[in-house]
């Protein structure tokens, strides 16, 4: 079918559009705009507006299509489609292709998901290279009311209902407010040709049957408008939660304590146990809210340390809080997205699964090591130093004259009598079953008892570093030097253990 390679007569439709476009701020006067598009009624039906309004614009456009290669050879149709369309209107086509049914078959992935992900994943990369600043896609507001339909059926709460959102970085979204019928009449007027989908006929797919069954019926025996509703509603959502999430930032900023190993909040921080004690007239509402606030906090925490792919659900957010309100001292709850939570005492302790690694029984992470250790020589200022690359530490053994330097390292409690010493000399992760006896203890006593009572989380104890000389442990990190081998008046040299980080 035939187009106008510059339309120049501007619809009803267009002039919607461009208010919209100005009163969302969806681009600016000088953007280079990639219209992603598939082929099909919606996407065309964009093309050919913003053809209409890249003047009054000031924008650039060309074509972006991603071949997922599904529907072959339909699929490179398409592709052969859209190439055309662009070369008529003389605007530069970006396409890129995947074999995206192998990827998600490899991977054991959600078809649609994984189509999604490619297809963004070009968009990304249009935008890296510098051939666009923005891209926009064709969702319309049918396409919005069949993903609250589908939030709803599987389950969600105000995130979900809030569908798809206008604007999600450099992608723009213009046709929201758009019905997918009036866009076939915008293309029928103008006796412009589109593309079918058949996939899209095909009712074994959750998202076809709300389509073609589950809207008809509840437009025709319930609500003609519930299509623009539901689209209404996504975007009441939509503020709500940005609002709720502001006010979820701003209570974790206060509360969340942030670390290399991780997140933590004090259980009483996080169930709002301090508002108790308030008089409040309406206490079940008081408890809702606070409740509310406890479960956004816990999602932020978790989204702030996800490196994986995961999906949060309620009742993964509800066993945080029971861990929190009746969960047992140290127990672990793994989470999606490669996340685990651990209660330590009265506190939570978040950290991404990629960094704990596997713990051991004896709160143990494969953070092993050893290494023997030869004393620098007897001269005042000689040092060992030892890298230790999976703690990212480096550890410094220094020779110093006892007597001159006594008074301005007693302090630290970390100086060994040189002679006390005996081979082998080893710096290793301590290992359950260690024993030690600090100084100012009466008696030895199980390391992993001391880090329990110096309250360690059993994933800081992961590596936790330790010296042992012929076999007895001589030093512990954050604890005064055994009492048999610390410097004392008889002592002439002395070996000042230190540490600092690994550049």
């Amino acid at each position: 079918m035939r187009t106008n390679t510059r339309p120049t007569l501007r619809s009803p439709l267009s002039t919607r559009l461009y208010q919209h476009i100005r009163r969302q701020e969806f681009v600016q006067a000088g953007d280079g705009v990639a219209v992603a598009v598939s082929g099909g009624a919606d996407s065309v039906a964009l093309l050919q507006l913003l053809l209409e309004l890249r003047e009054k614009l000031g924008v650039v456009l060309s074509v972006a299509h991603f071949n997922h290669q599904l529907r072959r050879p339909a699929s490179d149709a398409d592709e052969r489609f859209v190439a055309k369309l662009a070369a008529q209107h003389g605007l530069d086509f970006h396409v890129a292709r995947a074999d995206v049914g192998a990827k998600a078959a490899r991977s054991k992935a959600n078809l649609e998901d994984t189509a999604r992900r490619e297809r963004y994943a070009f968009f990304d990369r249009l935008v890296a290279a510098g051939h666009a600043t923005r891209i926009a896609v064709a969702h319309t507001a049918d396409d919005q009311a069949e993903t609250v339909l589908a939030h709803i059926l599987r389950g969600t709460g105000l995130a979900g209902l809030g569908g798809i959102h206008p604007i999600a970085d450099h992608v723009f979204r213009p046709l929201l407010q758009f019905r997918r019928a009036e866009l076939r009449a915008y293309l029928d007027a103008r006796q412009q040709a589109w593309r079918e989908d058949a996939s899209n006929r095909d009712t074994t797919r959750t998202r076809a049957r709300i389509r073609k069954k589950l809207i008809p019926l509840l437009e025709k025996d319930f609500q003609p408008a519930v299509v623009e509703h539901l689209a209404n509603l996504a975007e009441l959502a939509r503020e709500d939660e940005a609002y709720l999430e502001s006010q979820a930032e701003r209570h974790a900023r206060i509360l969340v304590q942030q670390a290399e190993t991780g997140s933590s909040i004090k259980i009483s921080d996080l169930l709002h146990r301090h508002m108790n004690n308030l008089t409040e007239p309406r206490p079940v509402a008081l408890k809702l809210e606070s409740r509310a606030r406890s479960k956004r906090l816990i999602r932020r925490i978790i989204q702030h340390l996800k490196r994986r792919d995961g999906q949060l659900n309620a009742r993964h957010v509800q066993s945080v809080l029971d861990l929190a309100e009746r969960g047992e001292n140290g127990k672990l709850l793994p989470l999606p997205g490669g996340i685990e939570v651990r209660r330590e005492n009265d506190a939570l302790t978040f950290r991404a699964r990629s960094d704990s690694q596997a713990l051991g029984k004896g709160g143990n992470s494969s953070k092993e090591f050893a290494y023997n250790v030869d004393l620098p020589a007897d001269a005042d200022g000689a040092e060992t130093v030892l890298p230790v690359p999976c703690l990212g530490r480096r550890f410094r053994l220094s020779v110093i004259d006892w007597p001159a330097q006594r008074r301005e390292t007693s302090e630290t409690r970390s100086v060994l009598d040189r002679d006390a010493l005996r081979q082998p000399l080893v710096l290793r992760s301590w290992r359950p079953g260690d024993t030690f006896r600090p100084g100012g203890h009466r008696k030895a006593h199980k390391l992993k008892r001391l880090l329990n009572r110096q309250r360690v989380s059993r994933w800081d104890r992961g590596g936790w570093p330790v010296l042992t000389s012929g076999g007895v442990l001589v030093w512990a990190r954050g604890f005064p030097v055994a009492a048999e081998f610390a410097a004392s008046e008889r002592t002439r040299v002395g070996i000042l253990i230190a540490e600092d980080t690994l550049s």
